[in-house]
């Protein structure tokens, strides 16, 4: 199978599964004398397995790991599962600080008289300033 129909097969770009290839994040595929590469339904299930586990925010490494998890038949679902909360604890940390930089710019622009005026609370805040000197 060429990179096309895994591209086809897994939702990647052929540039992603390039990208994986040279970072070492799946199984190397079987390169032809052209240097053609030959995929299996292994780099497919490989790919797929990446392409998921990015889109619920695993990074790189993280990937690195569920894939290598993936590959060894001797895994524990206990390891996976650790790595799985430890990852939604991580993203639950995250929403917390999202949601209290939402609650700041709120804070802000309420402050903000928005109108026609230079003075501006929510620069006057983001830049330290308490009060801004006023031009005579």
């Amino acid at each position: 199978m060429n990179i096309s129909d895994v591209a086809k097969k897994t939702g990647l770009t052929s540039k992603a599964i390039r990208f994986y290839e040279e970072k070492g994040l799946v199984t190397p595929p079987f390169r032809a004398e052209n240097g053609y590469r030959t995929y299996t339904q292994k780099h497919i299930d490989e790919l797929t397995l990446l392409r998921q586990s990015r889109q619920v925010g695993f990074n790189l490494e993280e990937c690195r790991e569920l894939v290598n998890l993936f590959n060894d038949p001797a895994r524990h679902s206990s390891d996976v599962k650790a790595r799985t909360l430890q990852k939604v604890a991580e993203i639950e940390n995250h929403i917390g600080e999202l949601q209290a930089m939402r609650q700041q710019l709120l804070t802000l622009a309420e402050a903000c008289p928005g109108d026609d005026g230079a003075d501006c609370p929510i620069i006057d805040n983001l830049s330290g300033c308490c009060h801004r000197q006023k031009a005579d």
